[in-house]
């Protein structure tokens, strides 16, 4: 089968709420098939309820560094966090999730590839969750050079390259009709005082060649928090899903991505 429309995912962060609706909205926008750019896991509750979704749905994932760490059951998320608060955070959710994510599904995180290549009609596109040369590498909109960019799809001999794990989309088309896309996540707002969250549809077409199109989901962001709340994880991650605004990992932001934000 000829794949022309494809949806892409970020981050899910536990979030099994927002995963479900996205799954049916880009279902029914046709897309041929639906990927994963990989962390199931972090931030919300009820980790072990994203999976039963992923494989219902046939959504094909890949590793990203949180998958890496549940899978393997190491010692933190390998999220790349340099900020002592950013730490603290990070490694209370971890440990939740670590200790609520059944055997059956740190399995299933441990075998996952850590990238895909796939045909997007007659380009080729490279899915991978930071970047092609470091899984938790931070690709910022305001700080990444096109020049950076470039080299990376001549280096990976691809037309496009689809990431993640920042948490922020973005879309730039580089030299020879390539492009670099940041597909946003799922698993919580994205630092602009809104509820919703976004995944990406990558598509190409005779007519109009490469196209990318951010698409918002708007789910049921306050059972979401209160689930949070019930399964005793920080106030500050309830803060951000019901405000918009992120209230932890502020410190790995760029200067121009942080001025956007309230803290």
């Amino acid at each position: 089968m000829t794949t022309n429309r494809i949806a892409c995912f970020g981050g899910i962060y536990n979030n099994y709420l927002a995963l479900e609706v996205a799954i049916h909205d880009a279902k029914g926008r046709g897309v041929d098939a639906i990927y994963c750019l990989g962390d199931m896991g972090a931030f919300g509750p009820h980790p072990n309820r994203v999976f039963p979704l992923l494989h219902e749905h046939n959504v094909l994932c890949l590793q990203g560094n949180y998958d890496d760490s549940i899978g393997n059951e190491l010692e933190d998320c390998q999220c790349g966090y340099t900020d002592p608060r950013d730490n603290h955070f990070a490694q209370i959710s971890y440990d939740y999730t670590l200790a609520n994510t059944s055997s059956d599904n740190r399995r299933f995180l441990r075998e996952l590839p850590k990238q895909r290549r796939i045909e997007l009609g007659p380009l080729s596109v490279l899915l991978c969750h930071g970047s092609p040369r470091k899984v938790n590498e931070f690709l910022w909109e305001s700080t990444t050079a096109t020049q950076f960019l470039d080299s990376l799809v001549e280096k990976e001999r691809v037309d496009v390259i689809a990431a993640t794990h920042t948490g922020i989309k973005w879309h730039r088309r580089l030299r020879d009709d390539q492009h670099f896309v940041n597909v946003g996540v799922l698993g919580r707002p994205e630092n602009d005082g809104q509820t919703n969250v976004w995944y990406a549809l990558l598509e190409h077409s005779p007519a109009s060649g490469f196209k990318t199109e951010f698409v918002s989901v708007e789910y049921d962001h306050e059972r979401l928090a209160r689930e949070m709340g019930e399964e005793h994880l920080p106030d500050e991650f309830v803060e951000a899903v019901i405000s918009g605004w992120w209230t932890t990992c502020l410190e790995v932001l760029p200067g121009k991505e942080r001025k956007r934000g309230r803290y």
